[in-house]
Parts: structure tokens; C-alpha cells; sequence
């Protein structure tokens, strides 16, 4: 570990410059040779590093939703090229150029932070060797030493000898009790940040690799800070168990406030957006307003818990628009189909139907069987010789007529009563 920590020597000395500044201030309030100022002095530094190191934070999410979404491609690409590994990595780098993915920047902010934590363990080290380091003057140098962290020492290690820890005006005791709590504290929260980025912010509907290897690690990661945690000094754990409690932290606010698509998280998200705006009738925050623009672009390909979103916000008389924003509707006007191939952007005006004429009025409530009768029967009731017959003369004639003349009519009626269609057989004569 020595060995590693001298290659990070480059920055032992800022490192060194902002414990000793912030001790300054510390020491001030709680005395410069407390365990508390030399102790918050490290927690100050791993909560400067990690505002730092926020930027690379959001580009590692982002990256991680990246690679979640190739993993259905990646695994049509490693079945179509399983015989030809050679392929099968060009086409991977092909894929992840076109989508503008790298695997590595979900391990840029371990990768960024990993040099501060050899240059503190660095300083520490020199603080327990009784070597001056960096910006630590031989003064300071012996503040650490007599600083104590619930009675162990600064410099003191889970291993060290009996014979080192009475030179530092400890008990080995109290050095193995506390170092074994802040071992188990550190590998407990490591597990549970895992843990809950597994259960709760991946996408449930799509079963990969990717998910197998997560769970692995989510066991690898709190066996690994066991075994390397007790070779670290308690300044060194301080520093470690602070990050692990930060990443824990703000792995649930991302998780609660910005979750994986199709997860569990997003359901509970969703069910408190759905809340909040049937309360006030509208999205109010430029979060909530991104969240309702980007369900309303995916249209058919939302999931199951956008499509009961907005349903949901449908049945309450509200309507998603594309920009963003929520408008009251009627029900009926705001109903978009469950796979959002349309959307209703306001309740459109009933239109009021032309008025019509009388005569107008009068052609469309009559049918075309009805007209076409009156004009047979009254061709029919017309003479050849161009005189009218009496009122009973003609009507006995239309009667007449009037099975010849209806096509349609009389075959209807007739199918109506029962009797079949078509020409009927002759009944046979009855036998006398």
C-alpha cells in the first residue's frame, strides 16, 4: 500500500494544505490537538472532494442509463457473433460509438477520487511513522499523534502492535473496537447503496448479464473493504466510511428523484407526481414538467407505470401536453388512447349543424324506397287517354301495381312473414 501511495505523491500536498486549513478552523472551536478537529477535518475533505466530483457523478448516471438501455443490442450481438470474438468486439465498439456510450465513465468518479484517498492514506502513514509530509510541519505532526477518535488514535490500525499503540497513548483494545465498528459500518453501507440501486432502481422488465454481474458485486464490495479495512488507519477509515455515507445519500436522492425507467422507483415517483398534480391541477417545478415532456414523446413505447400515469391523469379531467405542462379538460376531450397515439391539447368546440330548408329538410327524413313508391303510383294513377280516374278506380288499380311495381319491397315483405325467398315449388293437387 506504501508503494501505491508514493505513486500518488504528486497530490499529497494539497491534500495535506486543506487538512491542515481546515484543522486550523477546527481547532480553533474544539482545541488543535482534539480528535474532533483532526476527525472533521477529514470529513470537511471528503465532502469537498465529492462536491468535486459531482459533475462526474451525473455523467456516470447517465452513462449507467446508457448502458442499461444497449443491453438488449449487446446481447442480439453477442448471439449473432458468439464464434467470432474478434466481430463481436467490433461490433460492440460500432454500437457504443453510434450511441455515444463508454463503459468506463461508470467508474470515472471511483477512478478521480481513488488519488486523494492514496494521498490522505500517504499523509496518515507518514503521521504514524513520525514523518513529516506535505504541508504537515513537525508541530502539526505531533497534534495528530495525541489526537484520539473515540480513543483510538489517528494513525492506529487494526493490526497494530501493542508496543505502537502505548506509544500513542492508547489501548490495543480500544484500537481493534473501534476500527472493527467503522470496518462493519463501511462495508454495511457499501452493501446497502448497492443493494438498493439492485432492488429498486433497475429496470424490472428486462433481465440481462449486466444484472448478474450487479449482484455480484454487490456481495464482492463490503468483503473487499473487510479484508483491505483492517490493514487501513483509522484517519484512513474516517475518510472511507465518510464517502461510502455521502454515495448512500446521494444515491437515494437520485434514485427518489430522478429513477430508471420500467424500476420500482419510478412507480413510487410517478404515484407522488400523479398526487401533486390532480392537487394543484398542475406541474409546477421544471422537474416535474421534463418528467410529463419526456412520457408524452415516447408515446407507444411508454412503459406500464407512464401508461397508468397518464391515465390516471385522464381520469381525473387533466390532459399532458408535449411541452411539458398539464391543462384541466373534460374527460372525454383529455382521453388519450393507453398508447399515447394522441393527445388531446384542449376541448374542442361542439360545431352547430347549417340550417336547412324545408324543402331540404323534408328530402333527407324521407326514405329512397318511399319516393320511388309515390312516383310509381303516381305514373300509375295517370291515364293513357289522359283522363283522371275516380278516387276508388285508382286506388284499386295502385293495388294492383303495386306488387309489380315494388322490386324490393314485396320480396322483403314477404321474407318477413316467414315465406322463403326465391321461386316456390307448385303445391301438388290434393288427392280426392
Amino acid at each position: 500500500m506504501d508503494t501505491i501511495a508514493s505513486l500518488f505523491s504528486f497530490i499529497t500536498w494539497p491534500v495535506s494544505w486543506v487538512i491542515v486549513q481546515f484543522h486550523t478552523v477546527y481547532g480553533a472551536i474544539f482545541g488543535p490537538d482534539t480528535g474532533w478537529a483532526w476527525g472533521l477535518s477529514i470529513v470537511s475533505l471528503v465532502i469537498l472532494i465529492r462536491i468535486c466530483l459531482i459533475p462526474l457523478f451525473v455523467k456516470q448516471i447517465k452513462a449507467t442509463r446508457g448502458m442499461q438501455t444497449l443491453q438488449p443490442e449487446m446481447k442480439k450481438i453477442q448471439e449473432r457473433y458468439k464464434n467470432d470474438k474478434q466481430r463481436q468486439s467490433e461490433e460492440m465498439m460500432k454500437l457504443y460509438k453510434e450511441t455515444g456510450t463508454n463503459p468506463l465513465s461508470s467508474c470515472l468518479p471511483i477512478l478521480a477520487q481513488s488519488p486523494f484517498f492514496f494521498a490522505l492514506y500517504h499523509v496518515l502513514n507518514g503521521i504514524a511513522s513520525g514523518d513529516t509530509i506535505g504541508a504537515v510541519n513537525q508541530k502539526l505532526l505531533e497534534s495528530a499523534q495525541q489526537a484520539h477518535i473515540f480513543g483510538a488514535p489517528l494513525a492506529s490500525k487494526f493490526f497494530s502492535s501493542e508496543s505502537d499503540v502505548t506509544a500513542l497513548n492508547a489501548s490495543l483494545t480500544d484500537v481493534r473496537v473501534v476500527t472493527a465498528i467503522m470496518i462493519v459500518l463501511m462495508s454495511a453501507s457499501q452493501f446497502f447503496t448497492q443493494r438498493q440501486l439492485m432492488t429498486k432502481n433497475v429496470d424490472t422488465t428486462v433481465k440481462t448479464p449486466f444484472m448478474q454481474q450487479q449482484k455480484m458485486l454487490m456481495y464482492v464490495f463490503p468483503v473487499m473493504f473487510a479484508v483491505f479495512g483492517v490493514n487501513f488507519p483509522v484517519g484512513v477509515l474516517v475518510y472511507w466510511l465518510t464517502t461510502n455515507v455521502w454515495t448512500m445519500g446521494q444515491q437515494m436522492y437520485v434514485i427518489r428523484n430522478n429513477p430508471t425507467p420500467g424500476s420500482k422507483a419510478q412507480a413510487s415517483y410517478l404515484e407522488r407526481l400523479h398526487k401533486s398534480v390532480t392537487e394543484h391541477g398542475k406541474t409546477r417545478s421544471r422537474g416535474e414538467k421534463a418528467v410529463v415532456k419526456a412520457i408524452v414523446a415516447k408515446g407507444r413505447d411508454r412503459n406500464e407505470f407512464e401508461r397508468k400515469f397518464i391515465n390516471g391523469l385522464n381520469k381525473a379531467g387533466l390532459a399532458a401536453q408535449p411541452d411539458g405542462n398539464v391543462i384541466k379538460s373534460d374527460a372525454s376531450a383529455a382521453a388519450q388512447s393507453e398508447d399515447g397515439s394522441s393527445i388531446a391539447t384542449a376541448t374542442p368546440k361542439r360545431q352547430q349543424p347549417k340550417r336547412q330548408s324545408k324543402s331540404q329538410r323534408h328530402q333527407t327524413t324521407k326514405p329512397a324506397g318511399e319516393a320511388e313508391a309515390k312516383t310509381s303510383l303516381t305514373k300509375s294513377e295517370q291515364p293513357e287517354d289522359g283522363k283522371g280516374d275516380k278516387p276508388a278506380d285508382a286506388a284499386k288499380k295502385a293495388g294492383q301495381q303495386k306488387p309489380a311495381q315494388q322490386k324490393g319491397g314485396g320480396t322483403r315483405s314477404k321474407a318477413q312473414s316467414g315465406q322463403r325467398k326465391g321461386p316456390q315449388r307448385p303445391k301438388s293437387p290434393s288427392k280426392k
